[in-house]
């Protein structure tokens, strides 16, 4: 296996709060939320204890307008990705910050978003499948042939 790397992640758990989306100069959309996912386990005196950690997730395009429209806070939800760490210099302290966070590429949502139980899910570069989504990019925003890939500069927040 010389030579082959693996960075994947794959969560399951609950929204903290609803997604924030933005945009970056050139009109990307970019979403970021948190992702709450617990634990159950025996501490040494055999009592249950609950632990919940958080993650921070940013999804970009298609798939950070549709957790705009439709994530809510609390809602549980799928999320595959990679793991990506940025920097940036305090402007106060002037010293070095980092954040590790998850890139997604896939999206589920559970438990369904109406009466109805209704799910979907979507992946990038995906087609819709069997759901309800249109997943084609809005025709107000156009694409642009050849730009640019999306740099840690370009993320709004």
């Amino acid at each position: 296996m010389a030579g082959k790397s693996v960075n994947k992640v794959i969560l399951i758990g609950n929204l903290g709060k609803d997604p924030e989306v933005k945009y970056t100069p050139q009109g990307t959309p970019v979403a970021k939320l948190t992702l709450a996912t617990n634990e159950r386990y025996k501490d040494k005196d055999g009592q249950w204890q609950d632990r919940t950690e958080w993650h921070n997730i940013v999804l970009w395009q298609r798939l950070a307008e549709i957790a705009g429209e439709y994530l809510k806070k609390g809602g549980k939800v799928y999320i595959e990705g990679r793991l990506q760490t940025r920097s940036w210099e305090d402007k106060q302290t002037n010293q070095k910050k980092y954040m590790t966070e998850v890139v997604a590429n896939d999206l589920v949502l559970l438990g369904g978003r109406s009466e109805g139980g209704e799910s979907g899910g979507f992946s990038r570069g995906a087609s819709a499948g069997n759901n309800n989504f249109d997943q084609r990019t809005p025709e107000h925003e156009p694409v642009a042939a050849g730009s640019s890939p999306i740099s840690d500069e370009d993320i709004p927040f």
